[in-house]
Formats: C-alpha cells, structure tokens, sequence
C-alpha cells in the first residue's frame, strides 16, 4: 500500500498523519484522528451526516480525499467548545431550540450552520432553508433546527452590533 503525509490543522493543532492517498478525509478524522463527530453516512455526498469545515468552507468529507487537505486547516464539531468545555453559542442554539433527536446528523448540520453563522450575513428563513437543504434528517421535520440555525445567526448579528 502506498502511504502519503498529511500535514494540516485540525481544530487548532497540527496534525501529521499517515494516510492512504485514496482514503476520504472523514476516514480520516473518524479513524485515524478519533473525531467520532463526523458521521459516515451515505458516503456519497447526499446526507450531510460528514460535514466539516475546510479553511472556512463547509465540505462533504465522504467525497472530499485527504490529500486535498494539505496544509489546510479542518474544524469539527469537536473544536467547537472552549478551552473550558464549554458549547459554542451555535451548538447551545440547537439546544435551546431542541433541534436535536437522535443527533447523527446534527453535528453536520452544526458545521454548515457555523459556516452560515461565520459569513457575516443576514439571511431570511427562505434562504436559510435552502442553504441546509444538503442535510437529511429523519428525525426532527426540520423546523427546530432551521430555529437553531436562525436563532444563532440573528445572536451572532447582535453580538458584532454592540
């Protein structure tokens, strides 16, 4: 087998692990760095389940090799808290809005809500429907957690408005 080094930073660490040149990153991170918050679940790009945010861009890991993270910085839900442990005002969204049932997809969609969160912008209901439509859930019907996404990207607006 042939092995390849992958060099990146991985919620905030340096990371140098070996790799098989054909292996997924969420492979990657669920196996070899034991980040069990990206979820495999259609492998193929489709449910959202492996979602992870790659220099600031939310990506299906399934499809996403490792190699193209080179250098790169990848963030998971694990990186997430504080030095302290504590939740992010996103994941507590979720929380608080019960946007959570039995939690496969959730930290997919928690990645995809901080890169919605980190662009700045306002968004309406509409479009933040839309842009988590690439995520399945078979638990909730989606109403919470669209409450969560938008609760956290309307306390984000207030935060940077003060």
């Amino acid at each position: 087998m042939n092995v390849e080094i992958l060099n990146c930073i991985v919620n905030g660490r340096s990371v140098e692990v070996a790799i098989d040149p054909r292996e997924s990153l969420a492979d990657t991170l669920r196996e070899r760095l034991g980040l069990t918050s990206v979820k495999k679940g259609c492998e193929v790009g489709e449910c959202g389940a492996c979602t992870v945010l790659v220099d600031g861009q939310a990506i299906d890991s399934c499809i996403y090799l490792s190699l193209w993270a080179q250098g790169k910085k990848i963030l998971t839900v694990e990186g997430l808290q504080d030095d302290n442990g504590e939740l992010s005002n996103i994941q507590k969204a979720f929380v608080e809005e019960a946007a959570v049932q039995c939690g496969f997809c959730t930290p997919g969609i928690i990645m995809s809500a901080v890169e919605i969160v980190g662009s700045g912008k306002s968004y309406t209901r509409e479009e933040l429907r839309k842009l988590i439509s690439g995520h399945l859930c078979r638990c909730t019907g989606y109403q919470n957690i669209l409450n969560a996404v938008e609760r956290a990207v309307n306390e984000a607006h207030k935060f940077v408005g003060k």
